[in-house]
């Protein structure tokens, strides 16, 4: 499973590399989801009514993965982690980290600097085919 970060949602939405070949990549093998977090990012970050479409129909060709109370757990042991460490990477990149590390799954992201910090935290690269 791959989940994908807003960020590359984004690129896909907008046709802009590298972020929208990797996520169509994803999509076409049927292995594609997002996170809740992400979907939030998405809807709120979208100001047009043809943004709003746009990014409502991406959200309905992917599963969205919800923050239960395990992904939450984790996610606030990423959190505290990192916050000891001096290196915090935010409320919203946690909660997306928390998600992928229950589910088990690879996360498909530009932000690497941010979640090469989280440990067993799988960070596909983008630029590959």
């Amino acid at each position: 499973m791959t989940i994908a970060d807003t960020d590359v949602l984004i690129d896909f939405l907008g046709g802009q590399k590298p972020g929208a070949g990797a996520v169509a990549a994803a999509l076409s093998t049927g292995q594609l989801h997002t996170t809740a977090v992400s979907s939030f990012e998405l809807l709120s970050g979208a100001r047009l009514p043809r943004e709003r479409r746009a990014v409502e129909s991406l959200l309905d060709s992917v599963p969205v993965l919800p923050l239960d109370r395990e992904a939450a757990a984790r996610a606030a042991a990423v959190r505290q982690e990192l916050d000891r460490s001096g290196v915090g990477i935010g409320m919203a990149d946690s909660l997306i980290a928390g998600i992928a590390l229950v589910q088990g799954a690879s996360l498909l992201t530009r932000n690497r600097r941010h979640f090469e910090r989280i440990n067993g935290l799988a960070l596909p690269n983008i630029d590959a085919p």
